[in-house]
């Protein structure tokens, strides 16, 4: 009887040992597979169901607005792009947002992009999102510095920030918006910091002024001077403030050495 049961608790305990055995061996190759890095970049996989779809809702887009929509593309796999006229703005993010087969009611984003080289330099870009089909679409139409481009808070509240925005960073003016000015930069100020022909130090700086209690704005300054490297030192001098060594005098037998004042 004693034998048995020790035959029995040996089995037992051999059978626990091997199934922990196993547990730690499966933790090990599962840490070992999240270690390791991955070189690749993330590509989003190319699907040709939902490539064809886009590309037929494109061009459906294109033949119920033939008159404002110039070209209709499919990039990056998943992602539609129409491009259309100026004068489309209002009339095809309407249809956009109230037709059945579209619903794009929600604003995602509106930017801008400066091609300098281009008659119309600026590149306008309205991010749309519709939550009944869970697809996007980017909306794009150009304008250049003199010519305004409608604005779409008629149509999509959200763009009343955005517009600002533009117009701030970009100087693009959206005609009927409700309150067109800056957002980002201060008071007075001049230029627009995204366009690609403004200086990065820009026009002016600002400081504090003591005696008048207030910020100031004045012309930039830059008063550090144009550094220089001397290989004898082992870092960086600026030249006007540099100092002749004088050569240390030679001492005699008997004399002491001057005292560091």
């Amino acid at each position: 009887m004693a034998a048995s049961l020790m035959r029995f608790v040996r089995g037992g305990l051999g059978r626990s040992f091997n199934i922990a055995r196993s547990s730690c061996l499966l933790q090990q190759q599962t840490r070992q597979q999240g270690s390791t890095t991955e070189t690749s970049p993330t590509v989003r996989p190319k699907d040709a169901v939902t490539h064809n779809q886009l590309a037929a809702f494109g061009e459906y887009v294109a033949e119920m607005l033939p008159k404002y929509v110039q070209q209709v593309q499919v990039t990056c796999y998943n992602e539609l792009e129409v491009m259309i006229h100026p004068d489309g703005v209002i009339p095809v993010l309407t249809f956009l947002r109230d037709h059945t087969n579209s619903q794009f009611r929600n604003m995602i984003d509106l930017t801008a992009v400066d091609i300098p080289t281009r008659q119309n330099r600026f590149e306008i870009v309205y991010n749309l999102l519709s939550l009944r089909y869970n697809t996007r679409l980017r909306v794009k139409t150009y304008t250049d510095e003199l010519t305004p481009v409608d604005s779409a808070v008629p149509v999509h509240k959200a763009a009343n920030w955005y517009e600002r925005e533009v117009w701030d960073m970009f100087g693009v003016f959206f005609a009927n918006h409700p309150d067109l000015r800056r957002i980002l930069t201060d008071y007075g100020f001049e230029g627009h910091p995204f366009r690609k022909d403004f200086p990065l130090s820009g026009y002016v700086e600002v400081r504090y002024d003591d005696e008048l209690k207030r910020v100031v704005a004045e012309p930039v300054e830059l008063a550090q001077e144009f550094r220089k490297f001397d290989l004898n030192t082992p870092w960086e001098v600026f030249p006007a403030y540099r100092e002749p060594k004088e050569p240390a005098p030679k001492l005699e037998a008997g004399d002491k050495a001057p005292e560091k004042k």
